[in-house]
């Protein structure tokens, strides 16, 4: 049997069931009070931002324990090819514990690079400087998100120029949890240069042309290689190893075996909480 960090489909439905067990009991599905805030524009400088569309697509809510103290948080970044979606509170981390800010962020075409790598960035740091206010603690800040929403996660914590801008280091990240993000540049990116999306590239806007040693921990979760999108797992594959080539100890790659690229969020969702648990205990020890 192979060992390393590849889940086949019977596995994962049996994990995914363990882990949604414990994660239930634990936190007292059902009797945990939430509470919930929406639409805080996370600029600092709101007074000199006159554009409307980023001043509407700018805003995130935050859905946090009630009455806890010193919780994680996730900030969570939606899917949608940087050309869609919204800003969303999966309800899969709900309850489990753990504050989680679902960040809204400007689009492609209305946006072009870096605008939305900007907002990624922007999002994390106005978690940095107030989740202490709702009880949490800020050198538990997390950075997860699923397709574009990984992708951003994961530029912004390897990039360390766009947290910089905000007074943040980077390194700060307790952790990275990628689900099924890209490595090299985005296609939107590429197609807001008139470049094909499957003609690969790797320039400055690719979390690959950032790696480095001393990164926060990266989780990298993908869908089945045969199944998901644009070769996703194998750019996944190659910053996980280009990660450990430069020196960074704990870089890890899942495959998600029978999980096509949506599939796979769903099973990847507890071996997030597992990490941040994980994390935060190593963390806040002693």
């Amino acid at each position: 049997m192979n060992l390393k960090p590849i889940l086949h489909s019977r596995t994962l439905y049996f994990i995914y069931t363990v882990f949604a067990f414990i994660f239930i009991h634990m936190n007292g599905f059902g009797q945990q009070s939430s509470e919930q805030k929406n639409g805080i524009f996370y600029y600092p400088d709101s007074t000199i931002i006159t554009d409307p569309y980023q001043k509407s697509q700018c805003r995130l809510d935050v859905y946090y324990p009630k009455n806890a103290k010193n919780f994680a948080t996730i900030v969570w970044f939606h899917g949608g090819g940087i050309t869609g979606g919204r800003k969303e509170i999966p309800k899969e981390l709900m309850d489990k514990g753990v504050a989680i800010i679902g960040v809204g962020y400007r689009l492609s075409p209305k946006a072009t690079a870096p605008a939305y790598i900007e907002d990624a960035a922007a999002a994390v740091a106005w978690a940095f400087k107030h989740i202490a206010a709702y009880g949490g603690n800020n050198k538990l800040i997390f950075v997860s998100g699923h397709s574009a929403g990984g992708y951003l996660g994961t530029m912004i914590a390897l990039d360390k120029q766009y947290l910089n801008k905000f007074k943040v280091d980077a390194n700060s990240i307790a952790g990275v949890i990628s689900f099924s993000g890209q490595a090299i540049t985005h296609f939107t990116v590429r197609q807001e240069m008139g470049i094909k999306d499957i003609q690969p590239m790797i320039d400055k806007y690719a979390p690959l042309y950032h790696v480095r040693a001393d990164a926060p921990p990266l989780l990298l979760i993908t869908g089945d290689r045969e199944l998901e999108m644009l070769g996703r797992y194998e750019e996944n594959a190659y910053l996980n190893r280009m990660m450990k080539l430069a020196g960074h100890p704990s870089t890890r790659l899942y495959e998600l075996q029978g999980f096509d690229h949506g599939g796979m969020a769903l099973p990847a969702f507890p071996l997030l909480l597992k990490e941040v648990e994980a994390l935060k205990k190593k963390i806040l020890k002693p």
